[in-house]
């Protein structure tokens, strides 16, 4: 019987694959997707599924489950967890840490043991679902963090030059949910990612208003790895944007939209304004949803609402299709356009279907 996509989806939905390789070394996954380019077939490269819309019909291709795993770290200096109470990522005796992961590695599970190992710099993406290849791809961020931040370099196995290659950050082309690998999306497999993380007992700098007050700090100031790590938990938690198989709210692709950047005249009153270096303004796909008359848990009943603890995520109550989700993100898409001119984009990747 061929494999479902909704079984390996955080949405839960999608239809059955032609075919279905699990690739458990870069061997096999370069394997897997160069014979698949020879024979003219359609490929999907899966990792976690958080961040897919799969059509109702299914993948009429092979889909590549990357399932390698490894973590190697380079150590400079001592053990980040014997630094000194207090100690911040600018404190001399910490040193730092290049650690290289496997793209099949649970993105979530690196965040966990980083944060142990007192690796500063990701502790802000706690509870992100997913892979830890697909996070170069989106550029994913959250509370004043992104990966790109982090990032040295990005090995790659690429489809067109049939070999590996390997991006300094500079070369990833980084910017909000975007990279070079997002851009030419059927070119580059992520093999590994290697992080350049600072040590210590404090995270980074909090960067997030919301992420400050549940810290009780001011915005800037830092605060415990650990207490870092655990708020953001909490905070994604009253969200419904960590997995929770009891919970509807959680059967997501976490947020469907990204924050548009608009022209200055172009921000409706009383939006949230966040001024770019191009003069653009980014503002909140929440913030507009909201206000075109989408609230949480809309339209209040049916086989995909959203969330009813976070505008932004499209959920699936159980019994959905692929048909139900994409009619209600056209809704409420058409709908912010209407009342402000304002086009939504949506974030997660459509395979086999399009807004």
């Amino acid at each position: 019987m061929p494999e479902s996509l909704r079984d390996h989806t955080t949405l839960r939905l999608g239809g059955p694959a032609r075919d279905w390789v699990v690739a458990q070394t870069e061997a096999e996954l370069i394997e897997a997707v160069s014979a698949a380019d020879s024979a003219g077939e359609q490929v999907l490269i899966l990792g976690g599924g958080s961040n897919l819309v799969i059509a109702d019909d299914g993948f009429d291709g092979t889909v590549v489950e990357v399932a390698t795993r490894g973590i190697a770290a380079d150590v400079d200096g001592p053990d980040g967890a014997s630094c000194e109470i207090g100690a911040g990522p600018d404190d001399p005796t910490c040193g730092g840490a290049m650690v290289t992961v496997a793209a099949g590695e649970r993105w979530d599970d690196f965040v966990a043991h980083a944060a142990a190992r007192a690796w500063i710099g990701v502790e802000a993406l706690s509870g992100i679902p997913g892979s830890v290849g697909a996070t170069p791809i989106q550029n994913v961020g959250a509370y004043g963090q992104e990966v790109g931040q982090t990032i040295a370099q990005v090995r790659v196995w690429d489809r067109t030059l049939h070999g590996i290659r390997t991006f300094a950050a500079a070369d990833c082309h980084f910017s909000y949910r975007h990279s070079r690998f997002k851009a030419d999306p059927d070119r580059h497999v992520v093999l590994s990612v290697t992080f350049q993380l600072r040590q210590g007992t404090l995270g980074e700098p909090i960067a997030y208003a919301e992420l400050a007050r549940a810290l009780g700090v001011e915005v800037g100031k830092r605060a415990p790895l650990a207490a870092v790590r655990q708020a953001v938990l909490d905070l994604r938690r009253g969200k419904g944007m960590v997995l929770d198989e009891t919970d509807h709210d959680t059967w997501s692709a976490g947020s469907f939209f990204t924050n548009p950047f608009v022209d200055a005249e172009q921000l409706p009153e009383g939006a949230p304004a966040y001024p770019q270096a191009d003069g653009t303004v980014k503002t909140s796909a929440a913030w507009l949803i909201e206000q075109a008359g989408y609230g949480k848990g809309y339209p209040g009943s049916g086989p995909v609402t959203l969330s009813t603890k976070h505008t932004l995520a499209l959920t699936n109550r159980g019994d959905a299709t692929t048909a139900d989700l994409l009619a209600l993100a056209r809704e409420i898409r058409d709908g912010v356009r209407k009342k402000f001119g304002i086009e939504l984009v949506n974030e997660p990747v459509t395979v086999g279907v399009a807004l």
